[in-house]
C-alpha cells in the first residue's frame, strides 16, 4: 500500500508540470513530466511484482 501512496503523491505533485507542458508548451515541464512518468513506471512494476508474489502465496 505504501508504493500505491507514492504513486498518488507523485501524480499530485506533478500536476502543475503536466498543465504547464500541455497547456503552455513549456518544454522544461515536459522533461519533468517524462521523469515522473519513468518513476511511475518503476513503481508500477514493483507493485505488480508484489501483487504476483502475494497471489502465489495463497
Amino acid at each position: 500500500m505504501e508504493k500505491f501512496n507514492k504513486v498518488k503523491t507523485l501524480l499530485e505533485a506533478s500536476e502543475a508540470d503536466f498543465a504547464a507542458f500541455y497547456k503552455k508548451g513549456n518544454k522544461a515541464a515536459g522533461t519533468r513530466v517524462r521523469n515522473v512518468m519513468q518513476q511511475l513506471k518503476t513503481l508500477a512494476q514493483e507493485i505488480r511484482q508484489e501483487v504476483t508474489e502475494q497471489k502465489n502465496k495463497a
